[in-house]
């Protein structure tokens, strides 16, 4: 089974995966966490630091290229591996990133997606920015504007594929948001049976 987590920065997607991922080991499945980044954080910080600013479009390019690399090299390992498989984010994470930006959709991203083995599901985790906002700050790693973060999620949900996502409600704990997801991978191995 194929699951794809997608959501806005500070929306708990790493934490789930990681926790889904061990709790399938625990019960002695097969599982495994892919992780599709497009080291957006680190070139943020890096720019900061520098005191740079990449235009938009040169930062899509970059995010985009190293993203692509990652979903395909995911989905490699993914076609060897006989369980569960859990990606941490994917290509319609990039193309929420490019309309927040305000850069065009393109047909690259739409296309390849098309092209590459459809997910059983894609659970995209709704929160509401100012918590995904203090979760952000809290752990001290990264800085998000919130702004960008609203942005974010309303790109997110103006893609043409957010019909056809899973949610789960990401703005309690943890254990709640894991539960929710457990809970939607249960009904999607009712249905596949």
């Amino acid at each position: 089974m194929l699951i794809v987590l997608t959501g806005i920065d500070g929306s708990g997607k790493t934490t789930a995966a990681r926790a889904l991922v061990d709790s399938a080991r625990a019960e002695g499945h097969n599982a495994l966490l892919l992780s599709n980044h497009a080291a957006r954080r680190r070139m943020s910080l890096v720019a900061e630091r520098f005191g740079w600013k990449l235009p938009p479009r040169g930062a899509d390019f970059v995010q985009t290229c190293i993203r692509v690399v990652n979903v395909l090299v995911s989905h490699a390992r993914a076609l060897r591996f006989n369980g569960l498989v859990v990606m941490d984010r994917h290509l319609h994470c990039q193309l929420a990133l490019r309309l927040a930006a305000g850069l065009r959709r393109g047909w690259f991203l739409p296309w390849l997606q098309e092209k590459l083995p459809a997910p059983d599901v894609v659970v995209h985790f709704e929160v509401d920015p100012r918590r995904a906002h203090q979760r952000i700050m809290a752990r001290g790693t990264d800085h998000e504007e919130l702004a960008d973060l609203e942005a974010f999620r309303t790109a997110y949900r103006s893609l043409p594929e957010f019909d056809d996502f899973m949610r789960v409600d990401a703005n309690g704990t943890p254990e709640d948001t894991l539960a929710q997801l457990n809970q939607v991978i249960a009904g999607k191995e009712t249905v596949r049976v």
